[in-house]
């Protein structure tokens, strides 16, 4: 099993990874999952529609690809997606770039870089995660799995789901809401 947590630099914070790909701690009461895709550059392969059957919402942190991939994941769950850096033409121009989603009781900031969050907290579009209470902010961009938390914020970035690039994996993730909170989870679908 590989572990997809990192660490990574916000602004001279450290944070500690929370989740391991099958060591993800015990969660309480009632579980509902959204599910978490990001680049799929047009492609949505079986094993992702197979992977996201059974969860109540998806989303979709951008790199789409196309309106027809946001039509196949719809026939599984509602979607709520962002436009990424190669979302373009008509059929992109109304996927915002960043979404404010209340799911399921659980606030969730959602934009294809999470490099961007900082430029969108200088030009007033977005405040601090923590501090807007978005317990959980969901992106993508890198195709690089990972989730890791910084001051009661959960950052996950399900991987690509899509064409492979470089050596890194194929995956999607799961936000998995209970009494506890959220926890989010990754899995290897190829």
């Amino acid at each position: 099993m590989r572990d997809y947590s990192v660490s990574i630099d916000f602004s001279q914070s450290e944070i500690s990874p929370i989740a391991r790909l099958g060591a993800v701690p015990a969660l309480s009461g009632p579980v509902t999952t959204i599910g978490l895709i990001s680049d799929t550059h047009g492609l949505l392969r079986p094993e992702a529609v197979r992977a996201l059957a059974g969860v109540r919402h998806i989303i979709h942190a951008g790199d789409i690809g196309g309106p027809e991939i946001l039509d196949e994941l719809r026939q599984i769950a509602p979607v709520h997606a962002v436009r990424g850096n190669n979302d373009k033409g008509p059929w992109a121009a109304g996927i915002p770039l960043y979404l404010a989603l209340e799911l399921e009781g659980v606030s969730i900031h959602v934009l294809h870089d999470v490099k961007e969050i900082d430029l969108l907290r200088r030009q007033c579009q977005v405040t601090d995660p923590a501090a807007a209470r978005f317990p959980v902010v969901v992106s993508g961009h890198s195709h690089k799995p990972m989730v890791s938390e910084r001051d009661g914020v959960t950052f996950v970035n399900p991987g690509s789901a899509g064409p492979r690039r470089f050596t890194l994996p194929i995956s999607v993730g799961y936000l998995d809401i209970t009494t506890g909170g959220p926890r989010a989870r990754i899995i290897e679908i190829l």
